[in-house]
């Protein structure tokens, strides 16, 4: 008499997200327009900023290259949206997947997070060769701190990734709200200024933004002489840990209606 081998849940989530992954990278480089826009949209970015931000400063910006200083800001807000835009859009497009009872919208979220987050770092490492290439320094003084701060962009775009994904099955004009919302985060994280570029009485208006504090700890881990100024540890984690939680309530509650709407 043949042994029926009894997986456990977690074994099956594991290879449940691990199919979906498949799925999603085929998919990607399927689309293989979409794929390069990807990698050319961040390096097109970078130079133009670069060149713009370069006049003023003559080619460095708080003890580090002007280049750099962009790198950090560019890829790390594209990076951001990049990730919230899939998540939100994940428990809608695999929504006919969720009819197999093993498939539930957490393992949709949690492939292209992950899809996202290995992208994320192919497009750092192209980036390096082209900083390389270019001959300008560029050192990473922190990197512990460097992978912290990309870890919580990550997990900021996923925790409001799924709080909007979630919300969009009952409101599908909330999509048009976060596609509106998103739109000045370029202007406001520091993409390509400073906080010590402006003075202090107007900090206020911007560091309330989670996404400044980790591009600016992101470049003081490149460059310790940066000096990053009005930024803290301590605020990013707490501001990442309370959208985390707050999202994730969201889904406890209201997954099961999503995907019978």
């Amino acid at each position: 008499m043949s042994k029926i081998n009894k997986r456990s849940p977690f074994i099956i989530w594991k290879d449940v997200i691990f199919a979906l992954f498949l799925r999603e990278i085929r998919s990607k480089f399927n689309d293989k327009l979409g794929l390069g826009w990807a990698i050319l949209q961040p390096v097109s970015f970078i130079l133009i900023l670069s060149i713009m931000r370069g006049r003023l400063d003559g080619g460095e910006t708080h003890s580090m290259p002007t280049f750099i200083f962009i790198i950090y800001g560019m890829v790390n807000i594209l990076f951001f949206n990049s990730t919230l835009n899939s998540v939100s859009n994940s428990i809608k497009k695999n929504k006919a997947l969720f009819a197999f009872r093993q498939v539930k919208p957490i393992s949709s979220v949690m492939s292209l997070a992950l899809l996202e987050l290995l992208m994320q770092i192919f497009i750092f490492i192209l980036v390096y060769i082209v900083v390389y290439i270019l001959r300008i320094e560029m050192r990473i003084d922190d990197p512990i701190l460097m992978m912290f701060c990309m870890f919580q962009i990550w997990l900021i775009a996923v925790s409001l990734g799924i709080f909007f994904g979630i919300v969009k099955q009952f409101i599908p004009e909330i999509d048009k709200i976060r596609t509106l919302a998103m739109k000045p985060l370029i202007f406001i994280s520091g993409v390509f200024f400073s906080l010590q570029d402006i003075p202090k009485n107007a900090w206020v208006y911007f560091d309330w933004n989670p996404l400044l504090h980790a591009i600016e700890l992101s470049r003081q881990a490149t460059y310790s002489s940066f000096g990053a100024i009005g930024v803290s540890h301590i605020y990013l984690s707490f501001s990442t840990l309370t959208i985390f939680t707050f999202s994730m309530c969201v889904y406890v509650a209201l997954w099961k209606k999503s995907i019978s709407v």
